[in-house]
């Protein structure tokens, strides 16, 4: 009777601790969804300029071609945080560059997140692909963002961060920097101070 008494407090006090949660485990997002406002600047527009606008190279090959100065943005992307460290994404990218320039795009994003949690620090690397037509078909859409992931509530965190943006295509290559602001819905309610119970 002694033996299995023992045998069930042993059995009891290793189920309570294995169903606990682990706080020394690194967080996951799990499932989320990032819609993103940007602004950019477009860095190599002054070095264009600076060419003899006279010259027939910048009136046939520059100047029909040549974004404004700055470009606006807004994407969505859903994904899968199934590392602490790493999640990966998809969604779709809008960017208004020019009256001519309206450019929708299909994205892939490898996310890299460091201390997750409640302060995130995260490194986006973005691949877009060119769905529409506009002056341009078939561009390239390459992206790189440096922020910071503050946690807001139980499944929202508020972000912000610096971007660099560069589009390819047949006639005009452009770097923008700029800013972005977005929020980001995940579905692991634990995943900041603010959701663990």
């Amino acid at each position: 009777m002694m033996r299995n008494l023992l045998i069930l407090s042993f059995l009891l006090i290793s189920l309570q601790s294995f169903s606990q949660v682990d706080q020394s485990k690194k967080p996951k997002m799990d499932f989320y969804f990032n819609p993103t406002l940007n602004i950019g600047y477009n860095v190599k527009n002054q070095s264009k300029r600076n060419q003899n606008q006279d010259s027939q190279y910048y009136q046939d090959y520059v100047s029909p071609y040549l974004p404004n100065d700055f470009t606006y943005g807004i994407s969505a992307v859903g994904g899968y945080n199934f590392l602490p460290n790493f999640a990966i994404g998809t969604g779709l990218k809008y960017s208004y560059i020019d009256p001519n320039f309206h450019m929708m795009y299909w994205l892939i994003q490898p996310k890299f997140v460091f201390n997750p949690g409640d302060e995130a620090f995260f490194i986006d690397v973005t691949y877009g692909k060119q769905i529409n037509k506009s002056v341009i078909s078939n561009s390239e859409f390459w992206g790189l963002k440096l922020g910071l992931q503050v946690a807001y509530s139980k499944r929202l965190s508020q972000e912000g961060g610096l971007v660099f943006e560069t589009l390819q295509a047949s006639r005009s290559n452009t770097l923008f920097i700029g800013l972005s602001y977005g929020i980001t819905i995940f579905s692991n309610k634990n995943y900041t101070v603010e959701g663990i119970d």
